[in-house]
């Protein structure tokens, strides 16, 4: 059971999954995805549940990478 944004699940081949994650779907590109991504990071959520067929994946990205170097986080 999760109880921290920080908490994984192992899955059968040995990786760690986030139990807790931020989606992206029917959010268009702009500083409104850009800023949810950010904040999202900044509150500690690690992983951002997206797919190409959003169409949004610049404005993820920008969050991503803004997002991490504000949280002094390496990729």
């Amino acid at each position: 059971m999760a109880t921290h944004l920080q908490d994984t699940a192992t899955l059968h081949n040995g990786v760690k999954m986030p139990w807790f994650g931020i989606g992206v779907f029917k959010v268009e590109e702009g500083s409104e995805l850009v800023n949810a991504v950010k904040t999202a990071i900044s509150h500690g959520y690690r992983s951002i549940d997206t797919a190409a067929i959003y169409g949004n994946e610049e404005g993820v990205g920008k969050g991503i990478r803004e997002g991490l170097k504000e949280a002094g986080i390496s990729r």
